[in-house]
C-alpha cells in the first residue's frame, strides 16, 4: 500500500537505521562542494531538506562526524551509508536513502565552484541496463542482495 504523500520513509543499506519524515518535502538539492563529495564518496551529494517537516528515527540512529565547525554528518555505523547533513538551519537527508527517491527531484545546485568538469556531460555517456552486460552474466546470476528492502520491516535482518 503506498504511503500518504506527506509521509516519507527510508534508511541505510543494511537496515540498522530507518527514518520517517512527516510533512511536505519541497527543497531537494545537489551539492558539489568538496566536503560533500568526500562525505558521499561521489561526484556530488543529493540532499533533501526536512525543514518544516518532522524527522523521526524509527530504528537505530546515525553516528555523526563533525565535518566542519558548524556541520555534522550522520551515517550508519554498520554499513557506512551517508544519511544526513546537519547544520544550524536544519537537517537534510540523503536523497538515495529514501525508499522512493524518484519524487524528490532537485531544483538547485550548490557549491558549483567544486563541480567536477565532466558532471554535466554524464547524461551523454552510453547507457546500458545491468542485464545487458554479457561479461557479467555468470557473476550476476549468483548475486543475492543483503540490502534492506525499500519499505519498513518489523525486524532486520530477517530471522
Amino acid at each position: 500500500m503506498p504511503m500518504p504523500p506527506d509521509i516519507h520513509t527510508g534508511g541505510c543499506q543494511c537496515g540498522a537505521i530507518r527514518f520517517r519524515i512527516t510533512g511536505e518535502l519541497r527543497d531537494a538539492s545537489i551539492c558539489h562542494c568538496r566536503m560533500c563529495q568526500k562525505a558521499f564518496g561521489a561526484y556530488y551529494a543529493p540532499l533533501v531538506s526536512t525543514r518544516g517537516a518532522l524527522l523521526e528515527w524509527t530504528r537505530g540512529e546515525p553516528k555523526r562526524f563533525r565535518s566542519s565547525n558548524v556541520v555534522q554528518r550522520g551515517f550508519c555505523g554498520d554499513c557506512g551509508t551517508p544519511l544526513t547533513y546537519e547544520a544550524p538551519d536544519g537537517v537534510a537527508v540523503a536523497a538515495g536513502a529514501f525508499d522512493h527517491p524518484a519524487g524528490l527531484a532537485p531544483w538547485v545546485q550548490y557549491g558549483v565552484e567544486g563541480k567536477l568538469p565532466y558532471v554535466d556531460t554524464l547524461p551523454a555517456l552510453p547507457q546500458r541496463r545491468t542485464e545487458q552486460d554479457e561479461a557479467a552474466t555468470a557473476f550476476l546470476a549468483d548475486v543475492v542482495s543483503c540490502q534492506h528492502p525499500d519499505h519498513d520491516t518489523a525486524a532486520w535482518p530477517p530471522r
